[in-house]
């Protein structure tokens, strides 16, 4: 198995997406914006999903654990270690998980929100992802649209998307993402796929899948066509040559110019 494995931030700011690979396990987080609101915590996003992918890594050593329960446990392992922060504010750091694992007879995968995975077949792509949060609060989504960004209403307008977001976040009616709780992970994806139908696979954050799924600029064939050629670190730059087409968003309109981004591919 071949791996390739980057990650960018997409501005000044640190990066809050977090990704980690061995041959036959690959980790993809990617930390949900506080859009300046309280987040009730003292450690910040970066943090969180540091610790959330150091346990997560650990918790998934053993082959054979369901990843479910794998990410279950990380989740509450993490809670626990910051127990003096609010960790029932709704804003509460988060992320989006997706996780991938070759065995000697199958690819499982967890996906929770979305970043997705994509896996290369013989007959076509199949993309696991999970968009419930698209069905949250749509107006507010489409207010954002409205203005160029990085203006101060730009700003505004997403932070009162945020700010609506957050109260449907983990709830039935709403969308999951790993926070403080370990009963996101059961509100997960997950699923297997038999390494025989698999030529390649790739597990991104949607700061690089964005280029098919937002941008239109590319085809799911041109991404692993730029994969095998250059690297994770090559569809990253493919992305922001795109973005740099579009600085104000308003061919593509966008939460932010330029997002973090990363991504694993494997070859096998």
């Amino acid at each position: 198995m071949r791996v390739s494995i980057a990650t960018a931030p997409g501005g000044a700011n640190p990066n809050e997406d977090w990704v980690a690979a061995t041959p036959t396990l690959a980790v993809v987080l990617d930390g949900l914006s506080t859009a300046g609101l309280d987040t009730g915590c003292q450690h910040g996003v970066p943090w969180y999903v540091a610790q959330l992918g150091g346990h997560l890594v650990a918790a998934l050593a053993e082959p054979g654990w369901p990843l479910a329960d794998g990410l279950e446990q990380a989740l509450d392992q993490v809670a626990a270690l910051h127990p003096g922060c609010d960790l029932g504010n709704p804003g509460t750091p988060s992320a989006t998980v997706s996780i991938l694992r070759a065995g000697a007879d199958r690819f499982d995968y967890l996906v929770l929100a979305d970043s997705p995975i994509v896996f290369e077949r013989a007959d076509g792509y199949q993309v696991v992802t999970d968009l419930r949060v698209d069905t949250v609060v749509p107006e507010l989504r489409a207010e954002t649209e409205r203005f160029s960004t990085g203006t101060p209403e730009h700003a505004e307008a997403v932070r009162r998307m945020v700010e609506a977001q957050r109260l449907t976040r983990n709830t039935t009616d709403g969308y999951w993402v790993a926070a403080s709780s370990g009963e996101a992970a059961r509100h997960s994806l997950t699923g297997t796929v038999p390494p025989a139908d698999v030529r390649a696979a790739v597990v991104l954050s949607d700061g690089a899948s964005r280029l098919v799924t937002e941008y239109r600029a590319a085809s799911w064939a041109d991404v692993f066509v730029t994969l095998r050629e250059a690297g994770a670190d090559g569809l990253i730059s493919a992305v922001r040559k795109v973005e740099a087409t579009d600085p104000d968003g308003r061919r593509w309109p966008r939460y932010k110019a330029s997002d973090d981004a990363a991504v694993v591919f494997y070859l096998p």
